[in-house]
Protein backbone atom coordinates (compact mmCIF):
# COMPACT_ATOMS: atom_id res chain seq x y z
CA UNK A 1 0.00 0.00 0.00
CA UNK A 2 1.39 3.27 -0.62
CA UNK A 3 1.61 5.75 1.95
CA UNK A 4 -0.43 9.48 1.75
CA UNK A 5 1.20 12.28 1.05
CA UNK A 6 1.34 15.93 2.45
CA UNK A 7 2.18 18.67 0.68
CA UNK A 8 2.05 22.26 1.09
CA UNK A 9 1.54 24.55 -1.54
CA UNK A 10 3.33 27.97 -2.11
CA UNK A 11 1.83 30.38 -4.32
CA UNK A 12 4.27 33.02 -5.83
CA UNK A 13 2.93 36.66 -6.72
CA UNK A 14 5.85 38.85 -7.60
CA UNK A 15 8.49 36.76 -5.76
CA UNK A 16 6.60 36.32 -2.65
CA UNK A 17 4.18 33.59 -0.81
CA UNK A 18 0.53 34.33 -0.95
CA UNK A 19 -2.35 33.34 0.33
CA UNK A 20 -5.98 34.14 0.15
CA UNK A 21 -9.52 32.82 0.58
CA UNK A 22 -11.61 31.43 -2.43
CA UNK A 23 -8.43 33.00 -4.68
CA UNK A 24 -9.16 36.42 -3.67
CA UNK A 25 -7.94 38.58 -0.86
CA UNK A 26 -4.22 37.54 -1.34
CA UNK A 27 -1.53 38.34 1.86
CA UNK A 28 2.03 37.86 1.95
CA UNK A 29 3.19 34.69 3.25
CA UNK A 30 7.12 34.62 3.39
CA UNK A 31 9.81 33.77 0.89
CA UNK A 32 8.52 30.71 -0.91
CA UNK A 33 12.87 29.13 -0.81
CA UNK A 34 12.70 29.62 3.01
CA UNK A 35 9.43 28.18 3.19
CA UNK A 36 10.48 25.22 1.23
CA UNK A 37 13.54 24.84 2.88
CA UNK A 38 11.62 24.66 6.57
CA UNK A 39 8.91 22.39 4.75
CA UNK A 40 11.36 19.77 3.44
CA UNK A 41 13.13 20.19 7.51
CA UNK A 42 9.44 18.97 8.47
CA UNK A 43 8.69 16.09 7.01
CA UNK A 44 6.64 17.38 3.73
CA UNK A 45 6.63 14.27 0.95
CA UNK A 46 6.50 16.99 -2.00
CA UNK A 47 5.70 20.75 -2.53
CA UNK A 48 3.79 22.38 -5.19
CA UNK A 49 4.57 26.18 -6.40
CA UNK A 50 2.61 28.18 -8.57
CA UNK A 51 3.76 31.41 -9.77
CA UNK A 52 -0.20 32.60 -9.56
CA UNK A 53 0.38 35.56 -11.75
CA UNK A 54 2.73 34.02 -14.11
CA UNK A 55 3.32 35.50 -17.86
CA UNK A 56 5.50 34.22 -20.56
CA UNK A 57 7.62 37.41 -20.06
CA UNK A 58 8.41 36.29 -16.55
CA UNK A 59 9.06 32.90 -17.40
CA UNK A 60 12.73 33.34 -16.88
CA UNK A 61 11.94 34.84 -13.24
CA UNK A 62 10.41 31.33 -12.54
CA UNK A 63 13.16 29.57 -14.09
CA UNK A 64 15.94 31.44 -11.61
CA UNK A 65 13.44 30.92 -8.34
CA UNK A 66 13.54 26.91 -9.02
CA UNK A 67 17.06 27.15 -9.42
CA UNK A 68 16.89 28.79 -5.92
CA UNK A 69 14.50 25.68 -4.73
CA UNK A 70 16.64 22.62 -6.22
CA UNK A 71 19.15 23.97 -4.44
CA UNK A 72 17.91 24.06 -1.00
CA UNK A 73 15.80 21.16 -0.97
CA UNK A 74 16.17 17.29 -1.19
CA UNK A 75 12.21 16.58 -2.00
CA UNK A 76 10.23 16.55 -5.05
CA UNK A 77 8.90 19.23 -6.51
CA UNK A 78 6.26 20.67 -8.90
CA UNK A 79 6.38 24.07 -10.44
CA UNK A 80 3.53 25.66 -12.66
CA UNK A 81 2.10 29.13 -13.51
CA UNK A 82 2.07 30.50 -17.27
CA UNK A 83 3.62 27.23 -18.89
CA UNK A 84 2.23 27.49 -22.89
CA UNK A 85 4.36 25.77 -24.91
CA UNK A 86 7.21 22.58 -24.58
CA UNK A 87 10.23 24.62 -24.05
CA UNK A 88 8.97 26.04 -21.23
CA UNK A 89 8.38 22.81 -19.82
CA UNK A 90 12.17 22.04 -20.54
CA UNK A 91 13.27 25.07 -18.95
CA UNK A 92 11.68 24.47 -15.74
CA UNK A 93 13.11 20.51 -15.30
CA UNK A 94 16.32 21.83 -16.45
CA UNK A 95 16.04 24.24 -13.42
CA UNK A 96 15.55 21.92 -11.28
CA UNK A 97 11.82 21.08 -11.09
CA UNK A 98 10.94 17.35 -10.71
CA UNK A 99 6.64 17.56 -12.15
CA UNK A 100 5.59 20.81 -14.05
CA UNK A 101 1.46 21.86 -13.78
CA UNK A 102 -0.64 23.02 -16.60
CA UNK A 103 -4.08 24.43 -16.34
CA UNK A 104 -5.18 27.25 -18.07
CA UNK A 105 -2.96 26.38 -21.19
CA UNK A 106 -4.22 22.97 -21.30
CA UNK A 107 -7.85 23.88 -21.11
CA UNK A 108 -7.24 26.63 -24.12
CA UNK A 109 -5.11 24.29 -26.10
CA UNK A 110 -5.22 20.24 -24.87
CA UNK A 111 -2.72 19.08 -27.57
CA UNK A 112 -0.26 20.62 -25.34
CA UNK A 113 -0.85 18.20 -22.58
CA UNK A 114 0.24 15.71 -25.41
CA UNK A 115 3.14 17.03 -26.56
CA UNK A 116 4.56 17.53 -22.85
CA UNK A 117 3.90 14.06 -22.20
CA UNK A 118 5.35 12.52 -25.75
CA UNK A 119 8.52 14.57 -24.92
CA UNK A 120 8.98 14.06 -20.85
CA UNK A 121 6.94 11.38 -19.67
CA UNK A 122 3.30 11.64 -18.07
CA UNK A 123 5.10 11.06 -14.66
CA UNK A 124 6.22 14.61 -14.89
CA UNK A 125 2.55 16.39 -16.25
CA UNK A 126 0.25 17.58 -13.38
CA UNK A 127 -3.04 18.95 -14.39
CA UNK A 128 -4.09 21.57 -12.06
CA UNK A 129 -7.95 21.61 -12.11
CA UNK A 130 -9.98 24.87 -10.51
CA UNK A 131 -13.41 23.52 -10.17
CA UNK A 132 -16.47 24.99 -8.85
CA UNK A 133 -20.19 24.15 -8.26
CA UNK A 134 -22.16 26.60 -10.91
CA UNK A 135 -26.10 25.94 -10.99
CA UNK A 136 -25.65 22.62 -10.01
CA UNK A 137 -22.58 21.60 -12.52
CA UNK A 138 -19.15 21.30 -11.73
CA UNK A 139 -18.11 23.44 -14.17
CA UNK A 140 -13.70 23.77 -15.05
CA UNK A 141 -12.23 27.49 -14.25
CA UNK A 142 -9.17 29.11 -15.71
CA UNK A 143 -6.82 32.02 -15.34
CA UNK A 144 -6.78 31.54 -11.48
CA UNK A 145 -10.34 31.33 -10.95
CA UNK A 146 -11.52 34.01 -13.06
CA UNK A 147 -12.62 32.48 -16.15
CA UNK A 148 -15.54 30.30 -16.55
CA UNK A 149 -15.25 27.78 -19.15
CA UNK A 150 -17.54 25.57 -21.06
CA UNK A 151 -15.82 22.35 -19.81
CA UNK A 152 -17.55 20.16 -17.07
CA UNK A 153 -15.04 18.00 -14.60
CA UNK A 154 -15.81 14.86 -15.44
CA UNK A 155 -15.06 15.11 -19.06
CA UNK A 156 -12.29 17.29 -18.98
CA UNK A 157 -10.33 15.26 -16.31
CA UNK A 158 -11.07 12.06 -18.51
CA UNK A 159 -9.78 13.25 -21.33
CA UNK A 160 -6.92 14.93 -20.08
CA UNK A 161 -5.52 11.68 -18.35
CA UNK A 162 -6.21 10.34 -21.81
CA UNK A 163 -3.94 12.29 -23.65
CA UNK A 164 -1.61 12.29 -21.00
CA UNK A 165 -1.67 13.73 -17.19
CA UNK A 166 0.08 11.51 -15.03
CA UNK A 167 -1.58 12.91 -11.69
CA UNK A 168 -4.59 14.96 -10.73
CA UNK A 169 -3.86 18.27 -8.69
CA UNK A 170 -8.12 19.19 -7.91
CA UNK A 171 -8.92 22.37 -6.23
CA UNK A 172 -12.57 23.19 -5.31
CA UNK A 173 -12.85 26.96 -5.32
CA UNK A 174 -15.98 26.47 -2.92
CA UNK A 175 -14.03 25.18 -0.30
CA UNK A 176 -10.53 26.97 -0.96
CA UNK A 177 -9.07 29.13 2.02
CA UNK A 178 -12.64 28.00 4.10
CA UNK A 179 -11.21 25.68 6.47
CA UNK A 180 -14.17 23.88 6.09
CA UNK A 181 -12.85 20.94 4.77
CA UNK A 182 -12.00 19.06 1.71
CA UNK A 183 -14.64 18.49 -1.30
CA UNK A 184 -14.84 15.17 -0.49
CA UNK A 185 -17.81 13.91 -2.60
CA UNK A 186 -16.01 14.94 -6.01
CA UNK A 187 -11.89 13.72 -4.85
CA UNK A 188 -14.15 10.64 -4.31
CA UNK A 189 -15.86 10.33 -7.93
CA UNK A 190 -12.23 11.37 -9.25
CA UNK A 191 -9.94 9.14 -7.10
CA UNK A 192 -11.95 6.26 -8.19
CA UNK A 193 -12.85 7.04 -11.97
CA UNK A 194 -9.27 7.62 -12.78
CA UNK A 195 -5.72 5.65 -13.41
CA UNK A 196 -3.83 8.20 -12.15
CA UNK A 197 -3.43 9.83 -8.43
CA UNK A 198 -5.43 12.79 -7.20
CA UNK A 199 -4.06 15.25 -4.91
CA UNK A 200 -6.91 16.93 -2.71
CA UNK A 201 -6.90 20.65 -2.91
CA UNK A 202 -8.88 23.09 -0.91
CA UNK A 203 -10.13 23.67 2.50
CA UNK A 204 -8.39 22.10 4.88
CA UNK A 205 -8.40 23.68 8.29
CA UNK A 206 -7.97 20.93 10.80
CA UNK A 207 -6.62 17.25 11.09
CA UNK A 208 -9.77 15.21 10.88
CA UNK A 209 -9.97 17.24 7.96
CA UNK A 210 -7.03 15.03 6.33
CA UNK A 211 -8.50 11.71 7.65
CA UNK A 212 -11.42 12.51 5.65
CA UNK A 213 -9.58 13.16 2.65
CA UNK A 214 -7.61 9.68 2.84
CA UNK A 215 -10.28 7.62 4.17
CA UNK A 216 -13.75 8.93 2.45
CA UNK A 217 -12.26 11.18 -0.48
CA UNK A 218 -9.81 8.85 -1.48
CA UNK A 219 -7.40 11.04 -2.07
CA UNK A 220 -3.59 9.56 -2.96
CA UNK A 221 -2.41 12.91 -1.44
CA UNK A 222 -3.30 16.48 0.24
CA UNK A 223 -2.41 20.01 -0.35
CA UNK A 224 -2.90 22.74 2.28
CA UNK A 225 -1.54 26.12 2.38
CA UNK A 226 -2.11 28.18 4.93
CA UNK A 227 -2.86 26.15 7.38
CA UNK A 228 0.85 25.33 7.61
CA UNK A 229 2.14 28.54 6.50
CA UNK A 230 1.12 30.39 9.42
CA UNK A 231 1.73 27.41 12.03
CA UNK A 232 -2.12 26.04 12.76
CA UNK A 233 -0.87 22.60 11.80
CA UNK A 234 2.96 21.50 12.05
CA UNK A 235 3.54 18.52 9.38
CA UNK A 236 5.16 16.00 12.22
CA UNK A 237 2.01 16.56 14.34
CA UNK A 238 -0.61 15.79 11.57
CA UNK A 239 1.84 12.75 10.72
CA UNK A 240 1.44 11.57 13.47
CA UNK A 241 -1.97 12.26 13.48
CA UNK A 242 -2.75 10.12 10.55
CA UNK A 243 -0.66 7.46 11.42
CA UNK A 244 -2.33 6.68 15.01
CA UNK A 245 -5.69 6.67 12.72
CA UNK A 246 -4.18 3.68 10.68
CA UNK A 247 -3.55 5.96 7.35
CA UNK A 248 -0.36 5.23 6.01
CA UNK A 249 1.97 8.15 5.89
CA UNK A 250 6.32 8.60 5.75
CA UNK A 251 7.78 9.46 8.87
Amino acid sequence: MLTKRIIPCLDIKDGKTVKGINFVDLRDAGDPVELGVQYAKLGADELVFLDITATVERRKTLAELVKRIALNINIPFTVGGGITEVDGVNELLGSGADKITVNSSAVNNPDLIDKIANRFGSQCVVLSVDTKLVNGVQKIFTSGGRIETDWELLPWVTEAVERGVGEILLTSMDHDGTKNGFALGITKQLSELLPVPVVASGGAGNMEHFVDVFTKGKADAALAASIFHFGEIEIPELKKYLDNKNIKVRL
